[in-house]
């Protein structure tokens, strides 16, 4: 049986939420293995993507262009889990995954699915940075790596995605974790410096 999209957000916040809320003040300056990010600049994105999804899910339009700081607060660790749940909510509405989704104009099933991936692919960038152990629920890693197969061409051009990767014996092998990181760009075997 197929999970919707909102169950498939559920599974990933259980598992992205306790590595946000595991952050330090200390690691906020931290590099993450997406170089144009430090720890505080990723967590502020991840938590715009999941307010912005949220707007996205009623077919509302959204602006990524304002960047807000969300981790300048105390209290962001619990605003992030409380966002991230109204944004499994925002999915599960009637309607949500059916249609186009907001200024994007794409399939609103697919846009639900970028909102999965990053939830998921950053939760992996934000653990590693901070030395947190991650394991993605497996069923949301083959979806997500199914639909970012389709969307890496355009997410190259868009500057969203990196260059592939280049996993030992052409990823023979590699677990879809792996598979799904090399897409996007990431070094599925990145450390903290």
């Amino acid at each position: 049986m197929t999970k919707s999209i909102s169950d498939l957000l559920e599974a990933a916040a259980e598992r992205s939420v306790p590595v946000v809320r595991s952050i330090t003040d200390e690691q906020l300056g931290d590099p993450t293995p997406c170089a144009e990010y430090d720890v505080k600049g990723l967590a502020n994105h991840l938590f715009q993507v999941v307010v912005n999804f949220q707007a996205l899910a009623a077919k509302e339009d959204t602006d990524f262009s304002a960047e807000a700081d969300y981790v300048g607060h105390g209290g962001w660790r619990a605003a992030f889990a409380d966002e991230t749940a109204a944004l499994v909510r925002a999915w599960a509405a009637p309607g949500a995954d059916e249609g186009t989704s907001g200024a994007m104009r794409m399939p609103a099933g697919v846009v639900g699915r970028m909102a999965l991936g990053d939830l998921t692919v950053h939760a992996w960038d934000l653990a590693r940075a901070t030395g947190q152990q991650y394991t993605p629920d497996p069923v949301v890693v083959v979806d997500v790596l199914a639909a970012f197969e389709q969307l890496a061409p355009t997410g190259r051009k868009m500057g969203v995605f990196g260059e592939p990767f280049p996993l030992p014996g052409g990823g023979a092998g590699a677990s879809d974790l792996d598979r799904l990181l090399a897409l996007t760009g990431r070094d599925p075997g990145w450390q903290r410096p």
